[in-house]
């Protein structure tokens, strides 16, 4: 029998894919507290209900451990008694994924990905961006650089696939979710978007969906029960749409979100709440794009019927965004090129909202609870938290909204100034926001919130807090720290 290998596909030896199998068959739920793994925001940043999270982050109370690794963007993903990371070290454009002991916070194991071509990536990102997903048995790592590899517990390579890197100067930051056998990503970028499903014991492809409509964003899908019916909402570009997980068919659409959308949507009893703001899609402040005609009488110098990168003015807004208008790259603006991205201007749309799932098609006008316009967040995932969500702009201003009805409880401003870039978390009736200066601002949840507590880490921070039993990890540009809720006696 031929064994056919799949382009970007590595196999293993057979006895090593015996072991493999064996291992699987441990149950998820003894080594991830959990049936179905752990990913990114699997738990919406809200913590278990009657696990005690830490209202002090001083060396001296709660803190377990902290173990230096170089920097990334992407969160903690604990599985067991191990957490991972990926980690990029800009002495060497080294990227690796970590693995460390849950206890100790000692280094497990640490493996070095192959790759040659590294990634573009925003000035305050990086190509660790992506958050490692585990099903127990098996790590999950993606890199745009390179793609998804897949460790088990010890380290050993198991299966990789090949995967970008892609046209957008940002780079990629969408994390893996997993789905029954399979891994899921969504990778949107200025070209050949893309929803994929691969096996999770063999890096095969389930399928494939193409995101033709979609422009780049970078949200982590999540999964929704839809009365029983599993679904994966992707969050992009002016619009959030459900998948069916079994052959990656898109079911129904919800319009009207931002034309960049950097957050992960929240499910709360059977709704689903989203928040997203980019420069140019407030009704008070918008990006527009002349009709392509009259562009090239203003523009086009040589009269070529292009508009060149060279013949946009300095300052302006579409010379800004070039790069990812010029979808061939060829350093000028073709009418398709122009039209495509002044239909995304004109549709965009800041908002945070309320919304009940669909079914097949479009989502109708009724399914919109609720909207809200204002102090809304641009890259961090915002909570829902007994009934209030809670969301975070820039410069640290906090808004918090009642889920029923989407009218402002209450307006205030966190500890921590400058931007936020960390997803919000939630529990033991606590909400953590922390400031990419690595200030941590926590509230004493409530309609009525109030500041309770704060702490300045002095390390930059851009990754998202995780739960684990009574542990809260939190990582900063130079380490992981552990921590737990410090005794009364202590």
């Amino acid at each position: 029998m031929t064994r056919r290998i799949v382009p970007g596909y590595r196999p293993v030896n057979s006895l090593v894919y015996f072991l493999i199998l064996a291992v699987s068959a441990v149950p998820v739920a003894a080594a991830c507290g959990g049936d179905q793994g752990s990913w990114f925001r699997r738990d919406h940043g809200v913590a278990p209900e009657g696990v005690a999270l830490p209202a002090d982050f001083s060396e001296g109370a709660g803190r377990l451990w902290r173990t230096e690794l170089p920097p990334g963007n992407s969160s903690p993903c604990v599985c067991g008694d191990s957490v991972y990371l990926t980690t990029y070290a800009a002495e060497g454009r080294e990227l690796a994924t970590i693995a460390l002991d849950r206890t100790t916070g000692q280094i497990r194991w640490k493996k070095v990905v192959p790759t040659t071509t590294l990634e573009a990536f925003h000035a305050v990102g990086s190509p660790a961006s992506s958050t490692p997903a585990c099903n127990g048995s098996q790590i999950f790592s993606f890199f745009g650089s390179y793609g998804m590899l897949c460790y088990d517990r010890d380290g050993n390579l198991l299966w990789e696939r090949k995967l970008g890197p892609f046209q957008d100067e940002f780079g990629a930051s969408s994390s893996p979710l997993l789905v029954g056998d399979k891994v899921v990503l969504c990778e949107d970028h200025d070209i050949d978007s893309f929803l994929i499903a691969l096996d999770q014991r063999t890096g095969e492809i389930a399928w494939k969906t193409p995101r033709a409509e979609a422009t780049r964003s970078y949200s982590t899908p999540v999964l929704f029960d839809n009365q029983g019916r599993t679904e994966i909402l992707v969050a992009g570009a002016l619009q959030l749409t459900a998948y069916d997980p079994a052959d990656g068919q898109r079911l129904w659409w919800f319009d009207g979100l931002s034309r960049i959308v950097d957050s992960t949507p929240i499910v709360f009893n059977g709704e689903i709440y989203v928040a997203t703001w980019t420069p140019g899609g407030d009704s008070e402040d918008r990006i527009r794009m002349e009709p392509f005609s009259a562009a090239l009488t203003t523009y086009d110098k040589n009269a070529d019927g292009a508009i060149g990168e060279d013949e946009l003015p300095e300052g302006n807004e579409i010379l800004q965004r070039f790069f990812r208008i010029d979808l061939n790259q060829n350093k000028q603006l073709e009418q398709p090129e122009w039209e495509k991205h002044a239909l995304v201007f004109e549709r965009a749309q800041n908002v945070a909202a309320a919304i009940r799932p669909g079914t097949r098609g479009p989502v109708s006008a009724e399914n919109t609870r609720w909207v809200y316009q204002r102090g809304l967040p641009t890259v961090p995932s915002s909570v829902v938290y007994d009934g209030v969500m809670y969301m975070v702009k820039d410069s640290g201003i906090i808004t918090s909204l009642d889920v029923a009805t989407g009218k402002v409880l209450k307006q205030g401003r966190a500890t921590g100034r400058g931007n936020y870039y960390s997803s919000i978390v939630a529990g033991d009736g606590k909400v953590y926001l922390i400031s990419e200066s690595g200030v941590v601002t926590i509230l004493k949840a409530g309609a009525d919130w109030s500041i309770s507590g704060t702490h300045d880490f002095g390390e930059r921070i851009m990754a998202t807090p995780a739960f684990s039993d009574d542990m809260m990890l939190v990582r900063t540009d130079a380490a992981v720290y552990a921590f737990r809720a410090a005794k009364a006696s202590e």
